[in-house]
């Protein structure tokens, strides 16, 4: 910690709470979504808050935001005290939100997206926007947050990180007290990420609070001064110091001691399924690509965003077509040349996506039908879907993979992002996969779902299928493949087995060097 961070922690202990949380307490039909909760924000600290999905963290931030009202407790702000908040009173307050979902228009500056609806004008009635008064007020924010692009970069060609560090200089030019951070690093790589953990603690060298959401729990070890855990709604344990530490945040989140054994012996003697040869993808059509993926092995996928490795993905299962005049995919000793999807399906080869509520759930849906729909043919009798047999085997997959659900005629929309995860798992599985690809499989899970979905790709190994996991969780990366292949700039840079699998040697290979 350097002197000015170490100083500004010293203060923030010392200094008194500007906002204060009483005896809060929200219900919904049937559901006790948060118990009788208190806390305190002091000027300049950084506050972890923790637990899984349900556990209560968004219907608190929507009580500070304004958006619900809480059934009894106080909010205090400065002395005094309110029993809720308007969306108004909130960000008078200076409480500011930077969501995991970013609220930008990437056809506009930068400028433009910090002050959009107050902008400043200029002659008179015309109300012209005036630019250079503009760009002079958000020059400042960016330098504050150590950002180096300039307010007339379109956030179009901004990256996610840079993208974030627009949404916080928002926050900052409302002279916000506290930054509200909601999982913000969940699509960010290592390099970003820290870039952003710095910011963080830029905000709290100059006095101002931050609340940071997060299921990466090593990050939150690393940002927060004080951390809180909720579990089903209630506060279970305030941690600080020496305390905070990923087993023991576990412990309280979960109730239990939660043990993943992420790695079994790393398997090297599994027959090839899937080969990939000199393939070129249209993001980098000069960068070929060889890779082997063999049976009953995780194989991870890292590299820095931008890399190629969804691309590779979207390849593989048929969804953009290769570089024109490029290699060939083997599937099992036979070429093969996926037009659609649809053909990678129906041989087998499977794609858990990024995005599963945009590409791999249809919301609206029962769970029932997610999970049939991609193999209606097998629950047709006489050209008519069978709902019995619809709903049969969506059962034995909510058995066998444990969703959260009170039946299987259920709304997709309404399960935790682990248990819309297994229902994108659950619809693969009922079709006997030879390889299957997850794209960031846990980005937005908690630490219990994670551990699931672990043991369910290690299950898949098990059972001889090819799995193909890409992921920007450094740790999640060393800690659950069997091997890692790195990716740079379109290409394979380098594949490490167990022993070398190291967050040095990952980054070396990402970044375009050897090891």
């Amino acid at each position: 910690m350097t002197m000015s961070a170490t100083a500004a922690a010293g203060a923030s202990a010392s200094a008194e709470p500007f906002l204060r949380l009483s005896g809060l307490r929200k219900t919904y039909p049937g559901v006790l979504a948060l118990a009788d909760f208190s806390m305190e924000v002091r000027p300049g600290e950084v506050i972890g808050l923790v637990g899984e999905n349900g556990a209560g963290k968004s219907t608190l931030m929507k009580i500070l935001g304004g958006v619900i009202e809480p059934d009894h407790g106080t909010i205090t702000i400065d002395g005094v005290a309110h029993p809720s908040l308007s969306v108004a009173q909130s960000m008078a307050a200076g409480i500011a939100f930077v969501h995991q979902e970013l609220n930008l228009f990437d056809n506009l500056d930068v400028a433009a997206n910090v002050y959009m609806g107050r902008e400043p004008r200029k002659l008179g009635f015309l109300k012209l926007v005036d630019d250079d008064k503009l760009h002079k007020a958000v020059q400042p924010l960016l330098d504050r947050l150590g950002a180096t692009f300039s307010p007339g970069t379109q956030v179009s060609r901004l990256s996610l990180a840079q993208q974030q560090i627009v949404e916080i200089a928002k926050a900052l030019s409302l002279r916000s007290r506290l930054v509200i951070l909601d999982e913000p690093t969940s699509s960010l790589p290592i390099a970003e990420t820290e870039k952003l953990l710095e910011v963080i603690a830029g905000l709290k060298a100059h006095g101002i609070s931050v609340i940071f959401i997060s299921h990466r729990l090593h990050e939150v070890v690393q940002a927060s001064d004080r951390v809180i855990v909720l579990r089903d709604g209630n506060l279970v344990g305030t941690l600080e110091g020496d305390d905070i530490n990923h087993d023991t945040m576990v412990r309280l989140m979960v109730g239990r001691d939660l043990k993943v054994d992420y790695v079994s012996p790393a398997r090297t003697d599994g027959a090839v399924v899937l080969s990939i040869r000199k393939v070129r993808t249209s993001t980098y059509p000069d960068h070929e690509i060889d890779l082997d993926l063999r049976a009953g092995e995780i194989l991870g996928l890292a590299g820095l965003v931008g890399a190629g490795r969804t691309e590779l993905a979207r390849v593989l299962f048929g969804i953009d077509r290769p570089a024109a005049g490029s290699g060939s995919v083997v599937l099992d000793g036979r070429e093969v040349h996926f037009a659609t999807s649809s053909a990678a399906v129906e041989a087998g080869v499977f794609l858990v996506p990024e995005d599963r509520k945009g590409a791999g759930l249809l919301l609206d849906f029962p769970i029932a039908q997610n999970i049939t729909l991609p193999n209606l043919h097998a629950y047709a009798r006489r050209r008519l879907v069978s709902r019995d047999a619809e709903f049969a085997r969506a059962e034995r997959s909510r058995v066998e993979l444990d969703i959260r659900a009170p039946d299987v005629g259920q709304r997709t929309s309404a399960l935790s992002g682990g248990n819309q995860q297994k229902v994108v798992l659950a619809k693969w599985l009922a079709m006997q996969p030879r390889a299957i690809i997850f794209d960031e499989p846990t980005r937005g899970i908690d630490v219990g779902a994670k551990a699931e979905i672990y043991r369910l790709m290690r299950a898949l190994s098990d059972a001889g299928v090819a799995v193909l996991m890409i992921s920007s969780d450094m740790e999640e990366v060393i800690g659950v493949s069997d091997r890692v292949a790195v990716m740079h700039e379109g290409h394979i840079q380098g594949t490490l087995d167990r022993a070398q699998c190291s967050e040095e040697n990952i980054l070396r290979l990402a970044v375009g060097r050897s090891i």
